[in-house]
């Protein structure tokens, strides 16, 4: 307990000593990590094998995109324990910036996840300032250099009270995420009672010749259909470059992805028209049945 009570009192030191402008990056950075690592906690696809924001099907994507791709090829194998420590370092950085506990070296951290990051998934974006790594990154380091102030020699190192709180912080952090798998256990058995009652996804007469329909897989992938006076056909929304979801947009008449730019036909079995994906979107099997579209 008293343990407890002095972290407490030195985190409401830490919080008055600092501006407001340095408590508000904290704040941020902070609950933004807490909050990554919450989302992926919950996220019954994060550890799974299938899905838009599976670790497996990231890693996959960042192995050919990425300049550190031999690094991510040799992790795929091991995609859930990679998942359980990003999640796990999201808490921790996140928690300790909050509580104060090892500050520098939480900054650091998140610093050189943001950079990570950065490499991983949005080093190509164009222009720079659309992906958010690199922001984050600037925050992180600002933070640290903020932490650091007028000091001649940078020290990140920990000393055994440090290691003890940071441990401390790490078993928390390994705490809610297991919390997190709770959660995440109760909405995929919604999802699975869900999946359970047919085949059917939307009633064929609400969707329009030349109209779409967006919907969700038993596997849990969003998809997106199309009705033609030739019938309708349907494919999954996760763009074969690095696993964001994609938009259709009627202008270009083009199923296109957010987060760089590839773009696919969808009148021509999602073909790549605009990269840097290689590969078609996956097609999803419907037909039409007694007034429904249905996955066939």
């Amino acid at each position: 307990m008293s343990f407890m009570r002095s972290q407490y009192r030195l985190m409401i030191s830490s919080w008055k000593g600092q501006s407001p402008s340095i408590r508000l990056i904290r704040l941020w950075l902070g609950l933004t990590w807490i909050y990554g690592g919450w989302d992926k906690a919950s996220d019954p696809n994060f550890l799974a094998s299938t899905g838009s924001t599976s670790i497996l099907r990231q890693l996959q994507g960042y192995s050919i995109s990425s300049p550190l791709g031999f690094l991510f090829e040799r992790l795929i194998e091991y995609s859930t324990l990679v998942g359980i420590f990003v999640m796990a370092a999201e808490f921790t950085i996140g928690i300790a910036t909050i509580a104060w506990v090892a500050p520098t070296f939480a900054a650091l951290s998140g610093f050189g996840m943001s950079m990570g990051l950065w490499l991983a998934a949005s080093w190509h974006v164009k222009p720079y300032f659309l992906g958010s790594d690199t922001a984050y990154a600037i925050l992180w380091l600002a933070y640290f250099l903020a932490l650091v102030g007028k000091r001649r020699k940078i020290d990140v190192s920990l000393d055994r009270r440090g290691t003890m709180r940071l441990g401390a912080v790490a078993l928390l952090a390994i705490g809610v995420s297991a919390l997190g798998r709770v959660f995440q256990k109760s909405r995929s058995l919604s999802s699975a009672n869900s999946a359970t009652l047919g085949l059917r996804i939307v009633e064929s007469s609400r969707v329009a010749v030349g109209a779409n329909y967006e919907f969700t897989t038993q596997a849990g992938e969003p998809a997106i259909l199309f009705k033609t006076k030739n019938g309708v056909f349907a494919y999954s929304k996760i763009c074969t470059h690095q696993g964001c979801t994609v938009l259709y947009s009627p202008p270009e008449q083009a199923l296109v992805c957010p987060c760089h730019g590839s773009a696919f036909d969808p009148f021509n079995g999602a073909a790549v028209t605009v990269g840097p994906a290689l590969n078609p979107l996956g097609s999803v099997k419907v037909a039409e049945q007694s007034g429904w579209i249905v996955l066939a």
